[in-house]
Order: structure tokens, then C-alpha cells, then sequence
């Protein structure tokens, strides 16, 4: 017999469901068209407007995140052993510029989320 887990909506019964903190984004890329009033940017999804992320989609950019703050963590513990001559504020100051660096297809405001949480684990 299966144990019964809480499952998202429309969600096999094996796959448990991820709960989201309030504090991450809701819109990463948010958009504002110029002009006399200005515009913001919203899209059809299933005939209805959406502006920023739907919930299965922020669901899966909070788990992309959450993912690159556990593999940072280790990279940083990694470099911490290495790199003796820097203190961990500058490491982590040097981790956040590289990461913004890299192209990854991330928000400012998830980029800030992502540095937060691998800061409040080291400081």
C-alpha cells in the first residue's frame, strides 16, 4: 500500500509537492512597455492574462534555485579550504559577481533570492 504524501493538483501520487516560500520571486523578468501611460507586459495562458510567472512555472524556477544554492554551498565550502587568503564575505562577494556572470538565464530578483540564501548559510 502507498503512503498518501499531499500532491499538486493533477500531480502523480508519488510526486510530493514542493512548496514554495513566499519570499521567492514571483516575476524574475519583469516588463514595462514605454510610452504616455506605461504598459505592463502580460501573456495568454490557457485563455487567461498572466503577468509574471504561473504557479507550475515558478514552482520550477524555485527548484532550479534552490538546486544552484546547495551546489554553491559546496563550491563555496570547497573554495573556503582553498582560498585562505580571503575572508568569507569577500569569497562570497567574489561567488555573487561570478554567478551573475555566467549568462544563466535568471532574474536580478532570483539571482539577489539565490545569494541570500547561500549568504544566511555562511554568515
Amino acid at each position: 500500500m502507498k503512503s498518501s504524501k499531499t500532491t499538486r493538483e493533477g500531480a502523480p501520487n508519488d510526486e510530493p509537492e514542493v512548496l514554495v516560500p513566499e519570499d521567492f520571486p514571483h516575476d524574475p523578468f519583469p516588463a514595462v512597455l514605454a510610452g504616455a501611460q506605461p504598459k505592463v507586459v502580460a501573456r495568454e495562458v490557457d485563455g487567461r492574462y498572466v503577468i509574471g510567472l504561473t504557479e507550475e512555472e515558478r514552482r520550477g524556477r524555485y527548484l532550479m534555485c534552490i538546486d544552484l544554492v546547495e551546489q554553491l554551498t559546496g563550491y563555496t565550502e570547497r573554495k573556503r579550504i582553498e582560498r585562505h587568503d580571503l575572508t568569507l564575505t569577500r569569497l562570497l562577494d567574489e561567488v555573487d559577481v561570478g554567478i551573475r556572470r555566467k549568462g544563466w538565464e535568471l532574474g536580478q530578483v532570483e539571482f539577489d533570492w539565490i545569494m541570500a540564501r547561500l549568504r544566511s548559510r555562511f554568515l
